[in-house]
């Protein structure tokens, strides 16, 4: 009887990066309130190593396509700046939005993060309009994606056609 409702719930999956336990969980069960499927862990070594972008003894395996990337950014280690970097350096993996929380509002901090591709800066206690904020987000990168694919079709059948007509 519910199987529509569940497909719908895990259309998009976020990858959620705290080092408090308390934070961890609240921003997991607000992600799951708006039917999100949620991950999380608790350092940016851990979300690189779950995106693979890691070496590790224990590697995760990423069966499923990570659609966001929300994290806080006073971390020990790594921070979330330093993980939002490393993000969009990667090749595979910089079209994946990140988002930045933090309890500290320092207008330069939250500045920094937005030039590096942070698509938002969420202070917290994140709430609930918080995390609709991010809808937006992950709509516009489907339509990318779905807009990309289109073109590389279309490119592909001029190509195609092209070989054709010379041949």
């Amino acid at each position: 009887m519910g199987s529509l409702g569940s497909g719908h719930a895990a259309q998009f999956h976020v990858l959620a990066v705290d080092d408090s336990i308390l934070e961890r969980k609240l921003i997991e069960r607000l992600l799951k309130i708006s039917s999100f499927q949620v991950t999380a862990v608790d350092s940016g070594i851990k979300a690189l190593q779950f995106l693979g972008l890691q070496d590790s003894t224990y590697q995760f395996h990423q069966e499923v396509e990570v659609n966001l990337i929300i994290t806080d950014y006073c971390m020990p280690g790594m921070t979330g700046f330093d993980l939002l970097r490393k993000i969009k350096e990667s090749t595979s993996l910089k079209d994946i939005p990140v988002v930045i929380m933090s309890s500290e509002n320092v207008p330069s901090r939250i500045n920094r993060c937005l030039e590096e591709g942070a698509e938002e800066f969420i202070l917290k206690p994140v709430q609930l309009s918080d995390v609709n904020k991010l809808k937006p987000h992950l709509l516009r990168k489907r339509a990318e994606e779905q807009l990309s694919m289109s073109n590389k079709r279309k490119t592909m059948k001029e190509c195609n056609s092209e070989e054709l007509t010379n041949s």
